[in-house]
Formats: structure tokens, C-alpha cells, sequence
């Protein structure tokens, strides 16, 4: 890993033989360094026609090598110091790894002020192409497909938790970022904001990134980072799988609530069949109610009260009993109706709700409270069933002690309660 940073470090400084081969030399850690000519090539001169995506700080097109592969060809803003640092994360992540509902990186250029990433192609784009986008690329996903991209992300990310070395943090675990092969095999992609994770360590402070109706509170309050984070996001997609529908880009019902909100509504309601899609036509209820299930367990408020990645595909894979009377209310994070988040609290994509469909959905109109005004902790933090909870405007204490959630923070890389999620029929 560290040997092809210094290959891509000396190609900066320019080194000839590294910039100019025909379609892409191999180099260490499997990376091919490609020419920008041959990458310009590729896509037409980055033709507009050829523009599949936008990703995390770049632009995503379509391209074909020479020899007839079809690749995705990440070109990444060069006035961007940011992209540059989340370029070289990405390299520097993924390129040694490789996993089954994991994105393959290729090769990369840098060349100039030119920072592309290479990666291998997927034919159905991304979820929230196929799944949340538009009509024109709207395909009818039933709910086998469904129940297998909820899986292989679980995989995906089991995987970079548990087996990675060192272990692996997302930190941007979102529907535009799980990109569906030819059969709707889900592989994991965007690695610009991951964090990496030594054995011996449980959570880092950094600075809170991500995109808005993913982030798990405790980390978008506290900036402390965990693998429980992952997990938080995660449980939010599951829930836009079933759903149909934007987490970041819709409100339901009349109070405008988020979906993780509005979920956690209809089950106290006994109403959680309003959450499945309507043109999910045919489905075994028992299976997506588990699923459901296994989304609020995920999305708690506190970060050691879900489960941990392993323990959700096991939750996934297995009919197994769901364990609900140790399930707490969800965490809670209402942020501005654009949703992507830097390090200062801005934002960078747009609204767009799924009204369109007949969903009961509306365009968000929540505001934005800074990370550090008092209505950041009655934003982010729910009631639970124990606890304090203090309201820094008003005085008042109530459900949740500040020094708990910080408490589960700290240990949010394990459990002491790993097995009580579930038992076996």
C-alpha cells in the first residue's frame, strides 16, 4: 500500500516512463498508471454524453481502454486541495483490498493538475440511480434483488470492519455510493472519506463529514468516529431499500419527519406496512418486516447498542428471532434539506423528492442547525427509554445524559451485549 503511494508521489515530480505508456502500465499493489491522453480518449475528450455520475469531490464518466474494457473514470476537481488529500485516500485505501461487493480500482493518473481514478465498470450504475433517481433510469427492483443489495453492502462493509488490515471506517456509506453490477450484485464504492482503524483503536476525532440523513448523531455531535457509525448508515440505506425512498432528500407526513424518524412512527403505530414500497407487488412480509427490524437495530441512538457488521449479516442471512424489547428509539440528525457535509457543517446536493411516484413524500424544508448551537442536541439526540437527556436551552434534563452518549462513543467499536440481537428458531 505504501509502496504504490510513493509510485504515485514520483509520478507528480515527473517521472516519463510513469506518464506516458500506451494504455496503462502495471505497477505495484495491482494500480495501473494511465496517461491522461488515454484517458481523454477514452471518454471522448470527457464528453458530456459520457457522464454516468458524480461522486464525492469529482465527476464520474464512462470510458473504453483500448482493448475494449469498459471502465468508470473519476476525474477529480484540480483546484480541490481537498480532492487531492480525498484522492490519494482513495488510492491509498482500496488498493490493496479486494472483496466481492467491493469497487476494483484499476489504475489512477496524475498527471498535471489532472487527478483521475480508474475503476472497473458496473452496468446498472448506482442504487440511488436505479433505485432513487429519475424515471428514465428507474429499473423495477423486486424484492429478491432488494434483499440481496442489503446483504452484500452488509458483506461489503463486514469485511472492511472486521477482515481489512488495518480495518477500514466508510465514514459515506449512502445509496450513490453502492453501485450494482450487470446481476444487482452491490459493490461498495467512493472511499474518499474513510478512515482507517488499528487493532488497538476504538474511535477517532476527526472532523465530521458525510452526507445529512446518514450520519449517525453521536458522530455528527461529537466528531468522534466509530464503526458504529458505518453501521448507523448502513441501517439508513436498508430502510431506503424498502422504502423506496431518499433518507436525504424527502420528509414524510405532516410533522416533516426524516425516514429513520418516520419509520420508528409507524412501528410504534403498528403501521410499518406503509413503509414498503408500493411497487414492491410481491414479497414474503415476514422477511422485510426483519429487515426493517434489523434497520432500526442499527440506527439506535446509542453507538454500543447496535449491532456490529458481523452481527448484522448474520441478522441478514438467517431467519432468525429478532430480540425487539432491547430495541431503543433511533438517533436522530435533522440537517439542512441540501444534504453533503464538510468539515464546516455546508452542503452540496440538491433536493429531490419521490413525490413523483405516488410516494406520501414531500420536498424537506428543515433547516440546518450549526454543530455548535444549543438546537444541535435536541436535533440529534432522541428520547430513550432511560437516561437524561439535556436541553442546554431551556435547562431542562430529560431522557438522555450528554456523558452516556459520549460513553457509547468511546466504546462503539464493541459490545459487551454482542449476542443478545438475536436467537435462532
Amino acid at each position: 500500500m505504501t509502496s504504490c503511494c510513493f509510485a504515485i508521489l514520483n509520478c507528480r515530480k515527473g517521472n516519463s516512463s510513469l506518464q506516458e505508456p500506451a494504455e496503462g502500465i502495471a505497477v505495484t499493489n495491482n494500480v495501473r498508471i494511465f496517461s491522461y491522453n488515454s484517458l481523454r480518449s477514452a471518454t471522448r475528450n470527457f464528453h458530456p454524453s459520457s457522464r454516468i455520475g458524480a461522486g464525492g469531490y469529482g465527476v464520474v464518466y464512462k470510458g473504453v481502454l483500448r482493448d475494449g474494457t469498459n471502465v468508470a473514470i473519476k476525474s477529480l476537481s484540480a483546484e480541490s486541495t481537498q480532492g487531492t488529500r480525498e484522492f490519494l485516500t482513495e488510492i491509498n485505501m482500496i488498493s490493496n483490498i479486494r472483496h466481492q461487493n467491493l469497487v476494483q480500482l484499476i489504475g489512477c493518473c496524475i498527471e498535471g493538475t489532472h487527478r483521475i481514478l480508474v475503476y472497473e465498470y458496473l452496468e446498472n450504475n448506482s442504487l440511488a440511480s436505479t433505485l432513487l433517481g429519475t424515471m428514465s433510469k428507474h429499473v423495477d427492483l423486486d424484492w429478491p434483488k432488494r434483499a440481496k443489495i442489503c446483504l452484500g453492502t452488509a458483506l461489503g462493509l463486514a469485511f472492511l470492519h472486521e477482515e481489512a488490515e488495518p480495518s477500514v471506517v466508510h465514514r459515506d456509506i449512502k445509496a450513490s455510493n453502492i453501485l450494482l453490477d450487470r446481476n444487482f450484485d452491490p459493490k461498495i464504492g467512493d472511499f474518499g472519506l474513510a478512515k482507517l482503524f488499528p487493532d488497538n483503536v476504538t474511535h477517532v476525532s476527526t472532523r465530521v463529514a458525510g452526507t445529512v440523513g446518514y450520519l449517525a448523531p453521536e458522530y455528527a455531535l461529537l466528531g468522534q468516529l466509530t464503526k458504529k457509525a458505518d453501521v448507523y448508515s448502513f441501517g439508513v440505506l436498508m430502510l431506503e431499500v424498502i422504502s423506496g425512498s431518499s433518507s436525504s432528500k424527502t420528509a414524510f407526513g405532516e410533522e416533516l419527519s426524516i425516514l429513520v424518524e418516520w419509520t420508528w412512527k409507524l412501528k410504534q403505530e403498528g403501521r410499518l406496512v406503509e413503509l414498503i414500497d408500493p411497487e414492491l407487488i410481491d414479497y414474503p412480509n415476514a422477511e422485510v418486516m426483519r429487515f426493517i427490524t434489523v434497520a432500526l437495530f442499527c440506527t439506535q441512538a446509542a453507538a454500543n447498542q447496535r449491532p456490529s457488521m458481523k452481527q448484522v449479516v448474520e441478522m441478514l442471512s438467517k431467519e432468525v428471532h429478532l430480540n425487539e424489547k432491547l430495541l431503543t428509539e433511533p438517533g436522530i440528525y435533522k440537517g439542512h434539506k441540501t444534504s453533503k457535509l464538510n468539515g464546516a457543517g455546508t452542503s452540496s446536493e440538491g433536493t429531490f423528492s419521490r413525490g413523483d411516484r405516488g410516494k406520501k413524500a414531500i420536498k424537506s424544508t428543515i433547516s440546518s442547525p450549526q454543530f455548535n448551537s444549543s438546537n444541535s442536541l435536541t436535533q440529534m439526540l432522541p428520547r430513550l427509554r432511560f437516561g437524561l437527556y439535556i436541553d442546554f436551552t431551556s435547562g431542562r434534563r430529560a431522557y438522555i445524559d450528554l456523558s452516556e452518549a459520549a460513553k457509547a462513543v468511546s466504546y462503539g467499536g464493541g459490545s459487551k451485549a454482542d449476542n443478545v440481537f438475536l436467537s435462532s428458531f
